[in-house]
């Protein structure tokens, strides 16, 4: 099933507030964010404007859904190899408004350093969130 518009912008906004989070957007996390606006099917003029636009929070109904775009947030999170208090902090918010487990997002973070590029594969981070559902 496809993704409403407005779950779309939703997604593509929240990412763009992760980049903007540590007050310091890079080229690397444009490129990035434009390359997942693509993926959404959002054109590039609405992803020009997504980054003065304020949306309505929207998480995606399936929780796989879901937490493929908290492996999104982790990426825009590591773009540049750090991740700051602000960002782990908006990761933890946004983690728990989607409805994450708190306690899969808190493994998630704990063990994200153990991986290259700070990366934790697909089928960890469904194993995660999957342990919490036991």
């Amino acid at each position: 099933m496809e993704k409403d518009p407005t779950e779309k912008l939703s997604l593509l906004c929240e990412l763009i507030n992760m980049a903007k989070s540590d007050s310091d957007l890079k080229e690397e996390e444009i490129t990035f964010l434009a390359s997942i606006a693509r993926q959404l099917g959002i054109t590039e003029d609405e992803f020009v404007l997504a980054f003065d636009q304020s949306v309505n929070f929207a998480p995606p109904r399936l929780e796989v859904n879901r937490i493929v775009q908290f492996q999104r947030l982790l990426l825009v999170m590591h773009i540049d190899q750090e991740a700051s208090a602000a960002e782990l902090k908006l990761v933890r918010d946004l983690g728990i408004r989607m409805g994450l487990s708190p306690l899969a997002t808190e493994e998630v973070l704990r063990i994200m350093n153990q991986y290259p590029n700070n990366l934790v594969p697909a089928e960890k981070l469904i194993e995660i969130f999957q342990l919490q559902h036991n």
